[in-house]
């Protein structure tokens, strides 16, 4: 039988918005900090993932958080024609304050202001839950442009971004901004629904791996987002139990291998490895949530 509209109800609310709120006022406090190396630069420091994107349940902790320099940028001009390629080139020569220095500005703030609480992970820096304090990953990244073209600064046409580098020197490049505002404008044209489904569909993932359904990891909350991303408008409305069952229907019959992530510029399944979903954690995830769907 169908999870009830009761149960769905619970499933659906918002989770507490307090002391992530006050976290994020804490680390934002520290990076704005005026003895920096790039307090007087162009930068900005903002929430990503669910907290972000109000999409958080009662079950999740972590806050994450962005800081962008957009004094300077990384770029991808492969789709330019040669000559607007050394035109871009000509009008953009190299920063002097490199994405490397802006990296160790952060850092030697971080540790200043928070201590032994702070570790250094693969992608982001990790600052450890203390007291109301939740855990936290930072995200120190900077600008990136995607152009399609150039012929002159401000005649162009450009996709912004942010760049960060993994420990192992990789360099990721991903549409944060972009996949906020889209989760807000398909928010909008369902009536409000698609944010509730996504916070019913990660409880139901939450209920999967502790059931023992799922591996804890296989469907993080970026993936599930861009999953109902796909589905489109008519399938939201009238109630959770509707929109559910005609969600759920359509994602186990579309073809999810012309979906595209919620920022619109990326591929979702079996893409690249550090912004897409691998098409079998994804199959595992939407078997599950069949299974809990009719055996609830």
């Amino acid at each position: 039988m169908a999870i009830s509209e009761a149960d769905l109800t619970m499933m659906a609310a918002i989770g507490a918005q307090k002391t992530s709120k006050d976290t994020y006022a804490t680390v934002k406090l520290a990076l704005d900090n005026k003895d920096t190396g790039y307090h007087e630069k162009n930068y900005k420091v903002f929430l990503q993932g669910s907290y972000g994107n109000d999409t958080n349940i009662v079950k999740e902790s972590d806050v994450d958080v962005i800081i962008c320099l957009d004094s300077i940028f990384t770029y991808d001009i492969s789709l330019l024609p040669q000559p607007e390629q050394e035109s871009f080139r000509t009008k953009h020569p190299a920063s002097k304050y490199t994405h490397k220095e802006f990296r160790e500005d952060v850092l030697r703030i971080l540790y200043e202001r928070f201590g032994d609480d702070v570790q250094l992970g693969t992608k982001a820096v990790m600052i450890k839950p203390l007291h109301n304090r939740r855990k936290t990953d930072v995200l120190i990244a900077i600008n990136h442009k995607r152009y399609s073209r150039f012929i002159d600064v401000g005649n162009e046409v450009q996709v912004s971004g942010i760049s960060f580098y993994k420990a192992d020197g990789t360099r990721v490049v991903n549409y944060p901004r972009l996949h906020r505002d889209n989760l807000v404008a398909k928010n909008q044209e369902t009536g409000e629904y698609f944010k509730h489904i996504v916070r019913i569909f990660k409880n139901a993932r939450q209920k999967l791996i502790e059931e023992g359904v799922i591996e804890e990891g296989i469907a993080p909350s970026y993936y599930i987002e861009g999953l109902l991303y796909n589905v489109p408008k008519d399938q939201f409305g009238i109630s959770y139990e509707n929109s559910m069952f005609n969600s759920i229907k359509w994602l186990t019959q579309a073809d999810r291998s012309k979906f595209l992530c919620a920022n619109g510029q990326y591929m979702l399944i079996d893409g690249n490895a550090d912004v897409t979903w691998n098409s079998k954690n994804c199959d595992t995830f939407l078997n599950g949530i069949v299974e809990l769907w009719n055996g609830w």
